[in-house]
């Protein structure tokens, strides 16, 4: 077995609330800043801040920290290696749970920091990570062909966290999506890890991070709407109160119906913004790299649970609104009766003093 040498990179998302307002963070110096350059693939309305670990924190391995103005925590884990991929595959378990325990302490650090920017805060509602692989190609002769026949079995135990090897029809599935861009390159995506031999591997590891944090945002955004279906569900089927009925009064069913139709812009807000963020025009190759990359975080089905109940809470709403609104035309039609019929007699009853 070739001893090989390269890192593993292990990106880390936390959604810790609503909002974060990174211009505050910046005014009131609650982290510092750390100078970097944004990636050329993202649109500048996805620009997060880029800071540094508190200096209480001693993770030396943690080479990126990152705010994103929708509520996220990104953190990336550079960890070097020397070994066989036998080795590899034995110990890749053991260090995704240490850093999975390190990603929390560091990012509960930030939080700390930064709490009083962030609405709706909460540490945490949801975390998501990836782990990449990425393998030097300069110290060795293997070329792509020999490294697939050979040690492709191994590969696919290594992104799936397996330490035996797997089934056959398993692991042609995964190495089926396998790219390069040059004859020596090869990258293999899987849904939760993926397997870089490249030497010029930097460009992309924004953008398995972006996808990683866009994937986490989606399952929250989902997570939120299915809490909100079964409170609209329960409010639905009790019975409304008179109030409710009466124009300019009831503020609650305003309330009620107003929280819908701005969670429904909100999260279709973000979530177009999340799908459209990336700008790969012009760049065959990485937009390659990303359409593997919804396809294996199944972003698309996702989005597509996320629209549907977005509909489903627009609907409801509007059978709210249609039912309120056709009780009070009601209400209104038996008012002017009874206005007239009073009218009615009173004016007899002045014919007959007459």
């Amino acid at each position: 077995m070739y001893t090989f040498s390269g890192n593993i990179f292990i990106f880390h998302s936390f959604d810790i609330g609503d909002d974060i307002n990174l211009e505050h963070v910046n005014q009131e110096h609650m982290v510092a800043r750390k100078a970097s350059s944004p990636s050329k693939y993202f649109k500048n309305y996805h620009i997060p801040l880029e800071i540094e670990l508190p200096s209480t924190q001693k993770s030396p391995q943690c080479i990126s920290a990152k705010l994103h103005n929708f509520g996220v925590i990104t953190l990336r884990y550079k960890i070097p290696f020397t070994a066989t991929l036998e080795e590899l595959r034995s110990q890749i378990n053991g260090m995704g749970e240490a850093y999975q325990d390190q990603s929390i302490q560091d990012a509960q650090a930030i939080f700390k920091r930064i709490k009083g920017a962030v609405k709706q805060s909460k540490f945490f509602h949801l975390r998501k990570s990836y782990v990449l692989i990425q393998v030097d190609t300069a110290p060795t002769s293997t070329d792509v062909v020999q490294l697939k026949d050979e040690y492709g079995s191994i590969i696919a135990s290594i992104l799936r966290f397996e330490t035996e090897t797997l089934s056959e029809p398993q692991k042609n599935e995964i190495l089926e999506s396998a790219v390069g861009y040059y004859r020596g390159d090869l990258i293999i995506i899987d849904t939760d890890a993926a397997f870089v031999y490249d030497e010029e591997y930097e460009e992309i590891l924004d953008l398995f991070e972006f996808a990683n944090m866009q994937q986490l945002e989606l399952q929250y955004f989902d997570r939120v709407l299915d809490k909100q279906l079964n409170t609209v569900y329960e409010k639905e089927v009790k019975r409304l109160p008179l109030s409710t009925y009466l124009p300019f009064i009831d503020v609650g069913f305003s309330d009620q119906v107003s929280n819908l139709s701005r969670l429904r812009v909100d999260i279709s807000v973000i979530t177009e913004r999340l799908e459209n963020s990336v700008k790969l025009a012009g760049e065959p190759y990485y937009a390659e790299l990303y359409a593997i990359l919804i396809e294996k975080l199944d972003l698309k089905n996702w989005k597509e649970s996320i629209n549907n109940k977005l509909s489903i809470i627009s609907d409801i709403g509007s059978v709210y609104q249609n039912k309120v609104d056709a009780i009070r035309n009601d209400l209104l039609t038996v008012t002017v009766i009874v206005l007239v019929f009073i009218e009615a007699i009173v004016g007899i009853l002045h014919l007959f003093k007459k």
